[in-house]
Protein backbone atom coordinates (compact mmCIF):
# COMPACT_ATOMS: atom_id res chain seq x y z
CA UNK A 1 0.00 0.00 0.00
CA UNK A 2 1.07 3.59 -0.60
CA UNK A 3 2.46 5.27 2.46
CA UNK A 4 0.33 8.04 3.95
CA UNK A 5 1.88 11.32 4.87
CA UNK A 6 0.72 14.33 6.84
CA UNK A 7 1.02 17.84 5.46
CA UNK A 8 -0.38 21.27 6.20
CA UNK A 9 -2.19 22.82 3.24
CA UNK A 10 -3.46 26.39 2.83
CA UNK A 11 -7.14 26.30 1.87
CA UNK A 12 -6.85 29.63 0.04
CA UNK A 13 -3.93 29.04 -2.32
CA UNK A 14 -3.00 25.37 -1.92
CA UNK A 15 0.51 25.98 -0.57
CA UNK A 16 1.95 23.08 1.43
CA UNK A 17 4.06 23.53 4.57
CA UNK A 18 5.73 21.06 6.91
CA UNK A 19 4.14 22.50 10.05
CA UNK A 20 1.13 24.52 11.06
CA UNK A 21 1.37 28.32 11.21
CA UNK A 22 -1.16 31.06 11.63
CA UNK A 23 -0.38 32.96 8.43
CA UNK A 24 0.32 31.48 5.00
CA UNK A 25 3.64 32.73 3.62
CA UNK A 26 2.46 32.25 0.02
CA UNK A 27 -0.79 34.25 -0.05
CA UNK A 28 -0.75 36.10 3.29
CA UNK A 29 -4.11 34.77 4.51
CA UNK A 30 -4.64 34.05 8.19
CA UNK A 31 -6.02 30.83 9.72
CA UNK A 32 -6.32 29.01 6.39
CA UNK A 33 -3.74 26.23 6.98
CA UNK A 34 -5.30 22.83 7.75
CA UNK A 35 -3.65 19.51 8.49
CA UNK A 36 -4.39 16.90 5.83
CA UNK A 37 -3.41 13.28 5.31
CA UNK A 38 -2.91 12.22 1.70
CA UNK A 39 -1.44 9.27 -0.08
CA UNK A 40 1.87 9.59 -1.84
CA UNK A 41 0.32 10.21 -5.25
CA UNK A 42 -0.86 8.40 -8.36
CA UNK A 43 1.20 5.33 -9.12
CA UNK A 44 3.35 5.65 -6.02
CA UNK A 45 4.75 2.73 -4.10
CA UNK A 46 7.53 0.15 -4.46
CA UNK A 47 5.78 -1.74 -7.24
CA UNK A 48 5.33 1.38 -9.33
CA UNK A 49 8.93 2.41 -8.69
CA UNK A 50 10.30 -0.92 -9.99
CA UNK A 51 8.08 -1.07 -13.07
CA UNK A 52 9.43 0.74 -16.12
CA UNK A 53 7.22 3.10 -18.09
CA UNK A 54 6.20 2.18 -21.62
CA UNK A 55 7.34 4.55 -24.37
CA UNK A 56 4.81 6.93 -25.87
CA UNK A 57 4.10 7.19 -29.58
CA UNK A 58 5.63 10.31 -31.12
CA UNK A 59 3.89 11.87 -34.13
CA UNK A 60 4.86 14.84 -36.31
CA UNK A 61 3.34 18.26 -35.69
CA UNK A 62 2.03 18.45 -39.26
CA UNK A 63 -0.89 16.27 -40.22
CA UNK A 64 -4.63 16.13 -40.56
CA UNK A 65 -6.67 17.04 -37.52
CA UNK A 66 -10.37 16.85 -36.83
CA UNK A 67 -12.30 19.70 -35.28
CA UNK A 68 -13.51 19.10 -31.74
CA UNK A 69 -16.92 17.44 -31.61
CA UNK A 70 -19.48 19.52 -29.75
CA UNK A 71 -22.95 19.10 -28.32
CA UNK A 72 -24.98 22.25 -28.97
CA UNK A 73 -27.48 23.02 -26.23
CA UNK A 74 -29.63 25.39 -28.28
CA UNK A 75 -29.24 28.06 -25.59
CA UNK A 76 -27.56 30.67 -27.77
CA UNK A 77 -25.94 32.69 -24.99
CA UNK A 78 -24.44 29.58 -23.37
CA UNK A 79 -23.21 28.21 -26.69
CA UNK A 80 -21.60 31.58 -27.45
CA UNK A 81 -19.52 31.56 -24.26
CA UNK A 82 -18.43 27.93 -24.65
CA UNK A 83 -17.40 28.55 -28.25
CA UNK A 84 -20.27 26.72 -29.97
CA UNK A 85 -21.38 24.14 -27.43
CA UNK A 86 -19.84 21.69 -24.97
CA UNK A 87 -16.78 19.92 -26.39
CA UNK A 88 -16.93 16.14 -26.04
CA UNK A 89 -14.21 14.85 -23.73
CA UNK A 90 -13.66 18.21 -22.04
CA UNK A 91 -14.02 19.39 -18.46
CA UNK A 92 -15.55 22.76 -17.58
CA UNK A 93 -15.58 24.63 -14.29
CA UNK A 94 -18.50 26.98 -13.56
CA UNK A 95 -18.26 29.35 -10.59
CA UNK A 96 -20.54 31.97 -9.10
CA UNK A 97 -22.03 33.38 -5.92
CA UNK A 98 -24.60 31.30 -4.01
CA UNK A 99 -28.07 31.69 -5.48
CA UNK A 100 -26.85 33.42 -8.64
CA UNK A 101 -28.40 30.77 -10.89
CA UNK A 102 -25.65 28.24 -11.65
CA UNK A 103 -27.79 25.19 -10.95
CA UNK A 104 -30.74 26.72 -12.79
CA UNK A 105 -28.71 27.37 -15.94
CA UNK A 106 -27.11 23.93 -15.92
CA UNK A 107 -30.46 22.21 -15.33
CA UNK A 108 -31.93 24.11 -18.28
CA UNK A 109 -29.01 23.11 -20.49
CA UNK A 110 -29.27 19.50 -19.32
CA UNK A 111 -32.97 19.43 -20.17
CA UNK A 112 -32.31 21.00 -23.58
CA UNK A 113 -29.75 18.31 -24.45
CA UNK A 114 -31.92 15.52 -23.05
CA UNK A 115 -34.78 16.67 -25.30
CA UNK A 116 -32.38 16.25 -28.25
CA UNK A 117 -31.89 12.59 -27.38
CA UNK A 118 -28.58 13.00 -25.55
CA UNK A 119 -27.75 10.98 -22.45
CA UNK A 120 -27.36 13.52 -19.63
CA UNK A 121 -26.48 12.72 -16.01
CA UNK A 122 -26.98 15.31 -13.25
CA UNK A 123 -25.19 14.45 -9.98
CA UNK A 124 -26.09 16.66 -7.02
CA UNK A 125 -24.01 16.66 -3.89
CA UNK A 126 -25.94 19.46 -2.18
CA UNK A 127 -29.58 18.60 -2.87
CA UNK A 128 -31.67 15.46 -2.74
CA UNK A 129 -33.25 14.06 -5.87
CA UNK A 130 -36.65 15.32 -4.75
CA UNK A 131 -35.34 18.88 -4.47
CA UNK A 132 -33.89 18.77 -7.98
CA UNK A 133 -37.20 17.43 -9.28
CA UNK A 134 -39.11 20.25 -7.59
CA UNK A 135 -36.88 22.86 -9.22
CA UNK A 136 -37.28 21.18 -12.60
CA UNK A 137 -41.08 21.21 -12.23
CA UNK A 138 -41.01 24.88 -11.27
CA UNK A 139 -39.01 25.63 -14.42
CA UNK A 140 -41.31 23.55 -16.59
CA UNK A 141 -38.63 20.89 -17.21
CA UNK A 142 -40.18 18.02 -15.28
CA UNK A 143 -40.68 15.86 -18.38
CA UNK A 144 -37.06 16.03 -19.57
CA UNK A 145 -35.27 12.65 -19.56
CA UNK A 146 -32.37 13.76 -17.38
CA UNK A 147 -30.85 11.05 -15.17
CA UNK A 148 -30.46 12.21 -11.56
CA UNK A 149 -28.31 11.05 -8.67
CA UNK A 150 -27.54 12.39 -5.20
CA UNK A 151 -24.03 11.21 -4.34
CA UNK A 152 -20.79 12.68 -3.01
CA UNK A 153 -18.33 9.77 -3.21
CA UNK A 154 -16.17 10.02 -6.32
CA UNK A 155 -15.61 6.26 -6.65
CA UNK A 156 -19.36 5.58 -6.57
CA UNK A 157 -20.01 8.35 -9.10
CA UNK A 158 -17.38 7.00 -11.52
CA UNK A 159 -18.65 3.44 -11.14
CA UNK A 160 -22.18 4.64 -11.90
CA UNK A 161 -21.09 6.59 -14.98
CA UNK A 162 -19.07 3.66 -16.32
CA UNK A 163 -21.99 1.26 -15.84
CA UNK A 164 -24.03 1.43 -19.04
CA UNK A 165 -23.84 3.62 -22.13
CA UNK A 166 -21.38 6.49 -21.99
CA UNK A 167 -23.11 9.79 -21.17
CA UNK A 168 -22.85 12.82 -23.41
CA UNK A 169 -22.96 15.35 -20.56
CA UNK A 170 -22.23 14.97 -16.85
CA UNK A 171 -22.99 17.80 -14.40
CA UNK A 172 -21.41 17.67 -10.92
CA UNK A 173 -23.02 20.12 -8.47
CA UNK A 174 -20.71 20.83 -6.77
CA UNK A 175 -17.03 19.84 -6.67
CA UNK A 176 -16.64 21.11 -3.07
CA UNK A 177 -19.05 18.47 -1.77
CA UNK A 178 -17.22 15.46 -3.27
CA UNK A 179 -14.79 13.23 -1.42
CA UNK A 180 -12.61 10.31 -2.43
CA UNK A 181 -11.21 7.34 -0.54
CA UNK A 182 -7.73 8.08 -1.85
CA UNK A 183 -7.19 10.96 0.58
CA UNK A 184 -7.97 11.30 4.25
CA UNK A 185 -9.36 14.81 4.67
CA UNK A 186 -12.71 16.54 4.92
CA UNK A 187 -14.78 17.34 1.80
CA UNK A 188 -14.07 20.81 0.46
CA UNK A 189 -10.42 20.87 1.46
CA UNK A 190 -7.75 21.58 -1.11
CA UNK A 191 -6.60 17.97 -1.36
CA UNK A 192 -10.12 16.58 -1.76
CA UNK A 193 -11.11 19.16 -4.37
CA UNK A 194 -7.92 18.67 -6.37
CA UNK A 195 -8.07 14.86 -6.27
CA UNK A 196 -11.77 14.71 -7.11
CA UNK A 197 -11.38 17.14 -10.00
CA UNK A 198 -8.44 15.15 -11.33
CA UNK A 199 -10.42 11.89 -11.28
CA UNK A 200 -13.41 13.44 -13.07
CA UNK A 201 -11.17 15.10 -15.65
CA UNK A 202 -9.53 11.74 -16.41
CA UNK A 203 -13.00 10.22 -16.85
CA UNK A 204 -13.94 12.96 -19.32
CA UNK A 205 -10.83 12.35 -21.43
CA UNK A 206 -11.24 8.57 -21.33
CA UNK A 207 -14.98 8.33 -21.99
CA UNK A 208 -15.44 11.31 -24.34
CA UNK A 209 -18.19 12.82 -22.18
CA UNK A 210 -18.40 16.52 -21.41
CA UNK A 211 -18.08 17.03 -17.65
CA UNK A 212 -19.25 20.27 -16.03
CA UNK A 213 -18.06 20.98 -12.48
CA UNK A 214 -19.79 23.60 -10.33
CA UNK A 215 -17.45 25.47 -7.99
CA UNK A 216 -18.15 27.71 -5.02
CA UNK A 217 -16.58 31.16 -4.82
CA UNK A 218 -14.74 32.84 -1.97
CA UNK A 219 -15.43 36.26 -0.49
CA UNK A 220 -13.02 37.70 -3.08
CA UNK A 221 -15.14 36.34 -5.93
CA UNK A 222 -12.63 33.63 -6.92
CA UNK A 223 -13.48 29.97 -7.31
CA UNK A 224 -12.72 28.26 -4.01
CA UNK A 225 -9.86 25.77 -3.91
CA UNK A 226 -6.39 25.84 -5.41
CA UNK A 227 -5.77 27.52 -8.75
CA UNK A 228 -4.45 24.21 -10.03
CA UNK A 229 -8.06 23.07 -10.45
CA UNK A 230 -8.62 25.86 -12.97
CA UNK A 231 -5.48 24.71 -14.80
CA UNK A 232 -6.72 21.12 -14.92
CA UNK A 233 -9.99 21.86 -16.71
CA UNK A 234 -10.41 22.99 -20.32
CA UNK A 235 -12.70 25.96 -19.69
CA UNK A 236 -13.55 28.21 -16.73
CA UNK A 237 -16.81 30.15 -16.70
CA UNK A 238 -17.89 32.72 -14.11
CA UNK A 239 -21.57 33.43 -13.50
CA UNK A 240 -21.82 37.06 -12.41
CA UNK A 241 -24.69 39.23 -11.33
CA UNK A 242 -26.26 41.27 -8.58
CA UNK A 243 -29.28 40.29 -6.53
CA UNK A 244 -30.63 43.82 -7.04
CA UNK A 245 -30.71 43.30 -10.84
CA UNK A 246 -32.60 40.72 -12.83
CA UNK A 247 -29.92 39.93 -15.39
CA UNK A 248 -26.98 37.57 -15.04
CA UNK A 249 -23.73 37.47 -17.02
CA UNK A 250 -21.90 34.27 -17.91
CA UNK A 251 -18.27 35.16 -18.62
CA UNK A 252 -15.61 32.87 -20.05
CA UNK A 253 -12.18 33.50 -18.54
CA UNK A 254 -10.49 30.40 -19.98
CA UNK A 255 -11.39 28.30 -22.99
CA UNK A 256 -9.07 25.92 -24.81
CA UNK A 257 -11.62 25.45 -27.58
CA UNK A 258 -12.87 28.99 -28.12
CA UNK A 259 -12.38 32.68 -27.48
CA UNK A 260 -11.93 33.99 -23.95
CA UNK A 261 -13.73 36.98 -22.40
CA UNK A 262 -16.94 36.11 -24.22
CA UNK A 263 -20.12 36.87 -22.27
CA UNK A 264 -23.66 35.61 -22.35
CA UNK A 265 -26.45 37.72 -20.88
CA UNK A 266 -29.48 36.20 -19.18
CA UNK A 267 -32.46 37.62 -17.32
CA UNK A 268 -33.72 35.86 -14.19
CA UNK A 269 -37.48 35.26 -14.34
CA UNK A 270 -39.99 33.09 -12.51
CA UNK A 271 -39.50 30.41 -15.16
CA UNK A 272 -35.73 30.41 -14.94
CA UNK A 273 -33.09 32.18 -16.99
CA UNK A 274 -34.11 33.75 -20.28
CA UNK A 275 -31.66 34.83 -22.96
CA UNK A 276 -31.12 38.52 -23.68
CA UNK A 277 -30.58 38.92 -27.40
CA UNK A 278 -29.76 42.66 -27.24
CA UNK A 279 -27.88 43.40 -24.00
CA UNK A 280 -27.08 46.98 -25.08
CA UNK A 281 -30.77 47.90 -25.05
CA UNK A 282 -31.09 46.29 -21.61
CA UNK A 283 -28.21 48.26 -20.08
CA UNK A 284 -29.46 51.56 -21.57
CA UNK A 285 -33.15 50.97 -20.84
CA UNK A 286 -33.39 53.29 -17.82
CA UNK A 287 -30.69 55.80 -18.69
CA UNK A 288 -30.96 59.36 -17.38
CA UNK A 289 -30.42 61.16 -20.69
CA UNK A 290 -30.59 64.73 -19.41
CA UNK A 291 -28.46 64.30 -16.30
CA UNK A 292 -24.90 65.54 -16.02
CA UNK A 293 -22.26 62.88 -15.40
CA UNK A 294 -23.73 60.21 -17.69
CA UNK A 295 -21.76 58.94 -20.70
CA UNK A 296 -22.40 55.99 -23.00
CA UNK A 297 -19.39 53.76 -23.59
CA UNK A 298 -19.12 51.54 -26.67
CA UNK A 299 -17.28 48.53 -25.28
CA UNK A 300 -16.31 45.06 -26.38
CA UNK A 301 -16.91 41.85 -24.46
CA UNK A 302 -15.09 39.17 -26.38
CA UNK A 303 -16.39 39.47 -29.92
CA UNK A 304 -19.62 41.22 -28.91
CA UNK A 305 -19.98 45.03 -28.87
CA UNK A 306 -22.02 46.37 -25.95
CA UNK A 307 -23.14 49.90 -25.11
CA UNK A 308 -22.97 50.68 -21.40
CA UNK A 309 -23.84 53.74 -19.36
CA UNK A 310 -21.09 55.11 -17.13
CA UNK A 311 -22.24 57.37 -14.31
CA UNK A 312 -20.00 59.79 -12.43
CA UNK A 313 -20.67 62.14 -9.54
CA UNK A 314 -18.15 64.79 -8.48
CA UNK A 315 -19.04 66.54 -5.22
CA UNK A 316 -17.13 68.84 -2.83
CA UNK A 317 -15.49 66.81 -0.10
CA UNK A 318 -16.16 67.77 3.53
CA UNK A 319 -13.24 65.59 4.63
CA UNK A 320 -9.53 66.13 4.52
CA UNK A 321 -9.08 63.02 2.39
CA UNK A 322 -11.48 62.90 -0.58
CA UNK A 323 -13.50 59.74 -1.02
CA UNK A 324 -13.22 57.47 -4.08
CA UNK A 325 -15.98 54.92 -4.68
CA UNK A 326 -15.84 52.79 -7.83
CA UNK A 327 -18.31 50.10 -8.89
CA UNK A 328 -17.69 48.04 -11.99
CA UNK A 329 -14.32 49.52 -12.98
CA UNK A 330 -10.71 49.41 -11.86
CA UNK A 331 -10.08 51.92 -9.08
CA UNK A 332 -6.40 52.27 -10.03
CA UNK A 333 -7.46 53.11 -13.58
CA UNK A 334 -9.69 55.88 -12.20
CA UNK A 335 -6.74 57.29 -10.25
CA UNK A 336 -4.72 57.41 -13.47
CA UNK A 337 -7.48 59.27 -15.35
CA UNK A 338 -7.79 61.78 -12.51
CA UNK A 339 -4.03 62.35 -12.51
CA UNK A 340 -4.03 62.99 -16.26
CA UNK A 341 -6.93 65.45 -15.92
CA UNK A 342 -5.09 67.30 -13.15
CA UNK A 343 -1.63 67.36 -14.73
CA UNK A 344 -2.23 67.49 -18.48
CA UNK A 345 -5.59 69.24 -18.72
CA UNK A 346 -5.43 71.66 -15.77
CA UNK A 347 -8.66 70.39 -14.20
CA UNK A 348 -8.69 70.70 -10.42
CA UNK A 349 -10.75 67.67 -9.59
CA UNK A 350 -8.67 65.72 -7.09
CA UNK A 351 -9.96 67.56 -3.99
CA UNK A 352 -13.55 66.38 -4.62
CA UNK A 353 -15.37 63.23 -3.63
CA UNK A 354 -15.71 61.08 -6.75
CA UNK A 355 -18.21 58.29 -7.27
CA UNK A 356 -18.09 56.17 -10.42
CA UNK A 357 -20.59 53.50 -11.35
CA UNK A 358 -21.08 51.22 -14.35
CA UNK A 359 -24.88 51.07 -14.63
CA UNK A 360 -26.48 47.65 -14.48
CA UNK A 361 -23.75 45.94 -12.46
CA UNK A 362 -21.53 45.05 -15.42
CA UNK A 363 -17.77 44.92 -14.83
CA UNK A 364 -15.51 46.62 -17.41
CA UNK A 365 -11.88 45.61 -17.83
CA UNK A 366 -10.73 47.19 -21.10
CA UNK A 367 -8.82 50.53 -21.17
CA UNK A 368 -11.04 51.80 -23.99
CA UNK A 369 -13.43 53.07 -21.30
CA UNK A 370 -10.94 55.81 -20.28
CA UNK A 371 -12.45 58.44 -22.57
CA UNK A 372 -16.02 57.72 -21.49
CA UNK A 373 -15.01 57.92 -17.82
CA UNK A 374 -13.19 61.22 -18.38
CA UNK A 375 -16.21 62.63 -20.24
CA UNK A 376 -18.56 61.61 -17.43
CA UNK A 377 -16.27 63.16 -14.79
CA UNK A 378 -15.97 66.49 -16.61
CA UNK A 379 -19.71 66.49 -17.30
CA UNK A 380 -20.47 66.10 -13.60
CA UNK A 381 -17.82 68.62 -12.52
CA UNK A 382 -19.02 71.34 -14.88
CA UNK A 383 -22.73 70.42 -14.76
CA UNK A 384 -22.74 69.93 -18.53
CA UNK A 385 -25.06 67.11 -19.70
CA UNK A 386 -23.56 65.19 -22.58
CA UNK A 387 -25.53 64.71 -25.82
CA UNK A 388 -27.89 61.77 -25.40
CA UNK A 389 -27.14 60.47 -28.89
CA UNK A 390 -23.34 60.32 -28.49
CA UNK A 391 -21.01 57.48 -27.49
CA UNK A 392 -17.41 57.59 -26.27
CA UNK A 393 -14.49 55.18 -26.43
CA UNK A 394 -10.72 55.59 -26.42
CA UNK A 395 -7.65 54.92 -24.31
CA UNK A 396 -5.99 57.82 -22.49
CA UNK A 397 -2.20 57.93 -22.33
CA UNK A 398 -0.19 59.39 -19.48
CA UNK A 399 0.88 62.20 -21.79
CA UNK A 400 -2.74 63.33 -22.12
CA UNK A 401 -3.33 61.90 -25.59
CA UNK A 402 -6.22 59.78 -26.82
CA UNK A 403 -5.06 56.53 -28.36
CA UNK A 404 -7.12 54.45 -30.82
CA UNK A 405 -8.56 51.09 -29.80
CA UNK A 406 -9.30 47.89 -31.66
CA UNK A 407 -12.65 46.84 -33.17
CA UNK A 408 -13.69 50.40 -33.92
CA UNK A 409 -16.01 49.35 -36.73
CA UNK A 410 -17.91 46.90 -34.50
CA UNK A 411 -18.41 49.56 -31.83
CA UNK A 412 -19.66 52.11 -34.37
CA UNK A 413 -22.01 49.59 -35.98
CA UNK A 414 -23.58 48.76 -32.62
CA UNK A 415 -24.03 52.46 -31.80
CA UNK A 416 -25.64 53.13 -35.16
CA UNK A 417 -27.97 50.16 -34.75
CA UNK A 418 -29.30 51.60 -31.49
CA UNK A 419 -29.92 55.05 -32.96
CA UNK A 420 -26.86 57.01 -31.82
CA UNK A 421 -25.77 59.84 -34.11
CA UNK A 422 -22.26 60.88 -33.00
CA UNK A 423 -19.15 59.40 -31.49
CA UNK A 424 -16.09 60.81 -29.73
CA UNK A 425 -12.95 58.72 -29.93
CA UNK A 426 -9.30 58.69 -30.97
CA UNK A 427 -7.95 58.28 -34.47
CA UNK A 428 -9.94 55.87 -36.67
CA UNK A 429 -8.93 54.07 -39.83
CA UNK A 430 -10.57 54.91 -43.14
CA UNK A 431 -12.69 51.76 -42.98
CA UNK A 432 -13.97 52.65 -39.52
CA UNK A 433 -14.94 56.18 -40.55
CA UNK A 434 -17.37 54.88 -43.19
CA UNK A 435 -20.13 54.28 -40.65
CA UNK A 436 -22.59 57.09 -41.27
CA UNK A 437 -22.02 58.58 -37.81
CA UNK A 438 -20.74 62.05 -36.96
CA UNK A 439 -17.26 61.11 -35.75
CA UNK A 440 -15.19 63.50 -33.60
CA UNK A 441 -11.58 62.34 -33.45
CA UNK A 442 -9.44 63.66 -30.60
CA UNK A 443 -5.69 63.35 -30.31
CA UNK A 444 -5.53 65.20 -26.98
CA UNK A 445 -7.80 64.79 -23.98
CA UNK A 446 -7.68 68.54 -23.33
CA UNK A 447 -9.68 69.18 -26.54
CA UNK A 448 -12.55 67.00 -25.35
CA UNK A 449 -12.40 68.57 -21.87
CA UNK A 450 -12.63 72.06 -23.36
CA UNK A 451 -15.60 71.15 -25.54
CA UNK A 452 -17.57 69.69 -22.63
CA UNK A 453 -16.67 72.47 -20.17
CA UNK A 454 -17.72 75.17 -22.67
CA UNK A 455 -21.35 74.02 -22.43
CA UNK A 456 -21.42 73.67 -18.64
CA UNK A 457 -23.08 75.83 -16.02
CA UNK A 458 -21.22 75.19 -12.75
CA UNK A 459 -23.43 75.30 -9.70
CA UNK A 460 -20.90 77.32 -7.74
CA UNK A 461 -17.60 78.86 -8.80
CA UNK A 462 -14.80 79.20 -6.29
CA UNK A 463 -11.44 80.87 -6.70
CA UNK A 464 -9.55 77.67 -5.92
CA UNK A 465 -11.44 75.60 -8.47
CA UNK A 466 -10.44 75.12 -12.07
CA UNK A 467 -13.94 75.92 -13.42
Amino acid sequence: MAKSRTSFVCQACGAVTSRWQGRCDACGEWNTIVEEVADSGVGAGPKAAKAGGRPANLVPLSGETESAARVVTGITELDRVTGGGFVMGSALLVGGDPGIGKSTLLLQSAAALANQGKRVVYVSGEEAVAQVRLRAQRLGLGEASVLLAAETNVEIILATLENGPAPDLVIIDSIQTLWTDRVDSAPGTVTQVRTSAQALTRFAKKSGAAVVLVGHVTKDGQIAGPRVVEHMVDAVLYFEGDTSHTFRILRGVKNRYGATDEIGVFAMTELGLEQVANPSALFLDQRDEGAAGSAVFAGMEGTRPILIEIQALVAPSPLGTPRRAVVGWDSSRLSMVLAVLETRCGVRIGANDIYLNVAGGLKINEPAADLAVAAALISSLTNAPLPSDSVYFGEISLAGGVRPVVHGSLRLREAQKLGFKSVSTGRLSNADRASGLDVSEFTALADLVGRIAATGTPRQRQDDEGW
